[in-house]
């Protein structure tokens, strides 16, 4: 990419030393204006992905010229949220073995590393091509047959990512919609609702997750999506700040919830 980036702004200042009465300080400035805005331009081309994580790069990322703090805000949040996800896939293939061995997987860690560490762009062909809401709903489908854990994660990781327009980085020419990611974390809650409620035909959850009997009960699942949605919200209300933009906000039943649209 820094090649690039030169490759852009040596192009552009060999037309202006044809300029003859072109300052040398002028020049000087500008070129450093213009690699900021050659790397913006390039970075963007290159910010899309499946699922965000850290750069491995220890040292300094030109890259990090082209963002603002907020966009490392959302970043950081973003990342957070697929640790979240990958946690609760884990738990999920935990208590529900059955279904990781439907898709062929040699363990639940194979399964669920198949769901965040491939380059799927979250198109996986049991799910019918299904992404988003579409695939959630796949998970409480009587008639499925696949791995419903996969539906479930893989709905719901696509339709948090779709929320930041399918990308992994930011930078500053990105603008991200605030309606968006505040819908997002409602389909989290109807998501939620439905892994804890809906039934098949025989009376049985789809899905095993919460664990409320006993004495002491296991609601390690709902902190973990209690996470996920707080971040979400966080994110929205300084999305709306900065664009000062409202964001609608809509109160619905769970019980009777449908998905809202993300884009």
């Amino acid at each position: 990419m820094i090649e690039k980036q030169e490759g852009c702004v040596g192009y552009i200042l060999s037309r202006l030393y044809q300029v003859e009465s072109f300052h040398y300080r002028s020049l000087r400035f500008l070129k450093r204006l213009l690699s900021l805005i050659c790397l913006v331009l390039l970075s963007a081309c290159v910010s899309h992905g499946t699922v965000p994580v850290k750069s491995a790069n220890g040292g300094f990322d030109p890259a990090q010229l082209a963002k603002m703090d907020i966009d490392r805000v959302v970043e950081a949040h973003q990342r957070e949220m697929f640790v979240n996800l990958k946690l609760l896939t884990e738990k999920l293939y935990r208590r529900n073995p059955r279904e990781w061995r439907k898709s062929g997987q040699a363990s639940s860690e194979a399964a669920g590393g198949r769901i965040f560490e491939g380059k799927h762009a979250w198109k996986f062909t049991e799910l019918e091509g299904k992404r988003g809401t579409e695939a959630i709903y796949l998970a409480f489908r009587v008639d499925y047959q696949g791995d419903r854990v996969l539906a479930f994660v893989a709905g719901l990781g696509s339709m948090i990512q779709m929320a930041f327009q399918d990308k992994t980085e930011f930078f500053v020419l990105d603008d991200l919609n605030a309606q968006a990611l505040y819908n997002a974390a409602r389909n989290v809650e109807i998501a939620v609702w439905k892994l804890s409620n809906a039934r098949n035909d025989q009376g049985e959850l789809f899905l095993l997750s919460n664990e409320g009997s006993g004495e002491a009960p296991n609601l390690s699942f709902k902190r973990e999506f209690g996470k996920v949605i707080g971040s979400l919200d966080v994110l929205s209300k300084i999305v709306a700040d900065k664009t000062n933009r409202m964001v609608v906000k809509i109160i619905q039943n769970l019980a009777t919830a449908v998905f809202l649209p993300i884009k």
